[in-house]
């Protein structure tokens, strides 16, 4: 028991140590943003092999907590870095008028 213990703790602080690495060089604001996902991902996944070497289930709370806020935050990022920038030559879908054009 020790050894998968210990080999899945390795295994989870190696893909943090990695994670962390790409939030902090990654060359884009949505892979930082993948990242800090997959980072909460291995938190939470931490989390639950902490509670299955335990036996308790006084952490599933906060695991469904944990789930939820990564899920909401994502998605919520990536809706406003996608977002077209509002300025005075784009219409209401986000694309540029012309003259002339019919919608």
């Amino acid at each position: 028991m020790t050894v998968v213990v210990v080999t899945v703790a390795a295994l989870l602080l190696a893909a943090a140590l990695l994670t962390l690495v790409r939030i902090v060089r990654g060359p884009s604001l949505l892979d930082r943003v993948v990242a800090t996902d997959v980072l909460l991902a291995v938190i939470v996944a931490a989390l639950g092999a902490e509670a299955a070497l335990n036996r308790h289930a006084t952490t599933l709370p906060i695991l469904v907590v944990l789930a939820i806020l990564g899920f909401v935050g994502s998605v919520s990022v990536v809706r406003f870095a996608v977002r077209p920038p509002d300025g005075p030559d784009t219409d209401a879908r986000g694309g540029r008028e012309t003259v002339g054009e019919r919608p």
